[in-house]
């Protein structure tokens, strides 16, 4: 598959010719597409199976313009590992739009291994975006170990709205020092026998740490659910939040397991966990406005995943 149609399947336009934009594609084991700009450095070696990535910012770097990454695979059935290491130099900016496009798949395993180390003082944003096909037949397995240096700023947020989602299993863990922030966002919406878990741990170790872990989940048909958002404030005036929310409907199940543990006298951290099914107010005044209830349902379950 080329280029042009593999964006156009994830429905984004990067600028493929635009020699301003950083940008790597990958079908399965194969690039695709490449570029980078001045202060980017991007290696990337095909392997069995996959590619192993390397980014580096280096420092007093500032990105105008997102990086775009898409990984994806067109046959119906492969594995793909993508093995990345990403490092930002201190006092850079670094904004990575990724796109993970199975839009074939009946049995495709995504298996990701990240490292991840955000410079002193430096920014990190990134959004992941999923599309799958609609046989459920995808298996995703992502890992990611962050480290967050003094004073820096990290971002991520996981949507996978389009397709089944299949079997997906996130397992990530940032280690958050002095001043440093993390916020990490999930939203999920699972149908059929959907499986989907979810582990997130933050460690914030330095003074005035703060991180905020946040999960919403929609589950309907025979998809079942299971989050552990775990956050462990060891330091002065660490503050951290998690907040979990989850709508059933049908025969789907789900569990929501906040732990939240403080190691200091002067830290604090908050949870909130909430699993049901629709709001039975917001139902009656949409239904009083004339949806349907499959209508009203679907715009409540939309409104929690925006």
């Amino acid at each position: 598959m080329d280029i042009e149609n593999l964006y156009r399947i994830a429905n984004i336009h990067p600028a493929i010719n635009d020699k301003d934009t950083a940008r790597l594609a990958i079908n399965k084991n194969k690039i695709i597409d490449s570029n980078t700009v001045p202060g980017l450095i991007i290696k990337s070696e095909e392997i069995k199976d996959g590619v192993d990535i390397n980014i580096r910012l280096k420092e007093n770097t500032i990105m105008d313009k997102p990086v775009h990454l898409c990984f994806g695979v067109t046959d119906r059935q492969a594995i793909q590992k993508i093995i990345i290491n990403i490092s930002t130099g201190k006092n850079s900016d670094i904004s990575i739009f990724a796109h993970c496009v199975f839009p074939n798949a009946i049995n495709v395993r995504h298996i990701m291994d990240g490292k991840i180390k955000v410079g002193k003082g430096s920014k990190y944003a990134y959004f992941e975006r999923h599309i799958h096909s609609e046989n459920g037949g995808v298996t995703v397995i992502p890992r990611a170990r962050i480290i967050l240096e003094e004073g820096a700023r990290f971002k991520t947020e996981f949507e996978l709205l389009k397709g089944r989602v299949g079997i997906l299993d996130i397992d990530y863990e940032t280690i958050c020092k002095k001043n440093s922030v993390m916020e990490m966002k999930t939203r999920i919406s699972g149908t059929g026998n959907d499986i989907i878990k979810i582990r997130e741990v933050g460690n914030l170790i330095g003074e005035s740490a703060r991180g905020v872990l946040i999960s919403k989940i929609a589950l309907r048909q025979n998809s079942m659910a299971e989050i552990i958002n775990k956050l462990i404030a060891a330091a002065p005036y660490a503050r951290g939040h998690v907040d979990c929310n989850e709508i059933i409907q049908d025969n789907a199940v789900a569990s929501a397991v906040p732990i939240v543990e403080v190691r200091d006298p002067k830290a604090q951290i908050t949870h909130e966990a909430a699993i049901g099914s629709v709001d039975t107010k917001q139902l009656q005044t949409l239904m009083s406005r004339g949806l349907s209830e499959d209508k009203a349902t679907s715009l409540i379950i939309e409104g929690l995943l925006s």
